[in-house]
């Protein structure tokens, strides 16, 4: 078991949950393109940890490519999505899987997704460990779910606070908003 990191009011998920998900996800990821090639369309940063175990998790093959927008500040949404970086491959008549770390407003990932459906991809799914459903702004589609999760400022696991806690093996709930 990992400790508490002194920031964090609690572990919300444990690193031993998160993996037994994750492997959950690739069974089910695997299934659903067996003999297909799907595209896993990383969201950085934050998706880095959970795409790396989820795609060791994937038997199917797949290939790997990354997008990186942002609309937040601290802890707070600008309201504003910036296209920092973009894809390196036409996704023209392919199957995309969008891997995200977490879905809150879904603000940020519908931009995302109609950004991406003007491409003519074949397919285009949404894959997020953690779903924040109570918050969506926006009505949105996700097909892979690793864990619905309350609304409170998540870290760990990939999720950050201003850059940091990104490399806590478990989800936890930050006790404040730190300056």
């Amino acid at each position: 078991m990992s400790s508490l990191h002194p920031d964090l009011e609690k572990i919300l998920i444990p690193s031993d949950q998160i993996r037994t998900r994750v492997q959950a996800l690739g069974q089910e990821i695997s299934k659903d393109y067996q003999g297909r090639v799907p595209i896993l369309l990383g969201v950085l940063k934050g998706c880095l940890v959970f795409m790396s175990d989820l795609l060791r998790s994937i038997t199917a093959e797949c290939s790997v490519d990354f997008i990186c927008l942002s609309s937040y500040s601290g802890d707070r949404s600008s309201g504003v999505v910036r296209m920092i970086l973009d894809l390196k491959e036409s996704i023209e008549g392919k199957d995309v899987l969008i891997v995200e770390d977490i879905v809150d407003t879904g603000l940020t990932l519908a931009y995302l997704r109609d950004n991406l459906r003007t491409r003519q991809p074949r397919s285009l799914e949404i894959c997020t460990l953690l779903d924040k459903s109570d918050c969506r702004k926006v009505s949105l589609s996700v097909k892979y779910v690793g864990f619905k999760v309350p609304n409170q400022f998540l870290v760990g696991y990939g999720l950050d606070y201003n850059e940091q806690y990104r490399n806590l093996p478990y989800v936890g709930i930050l006790k404040r908003v730190l300056n």
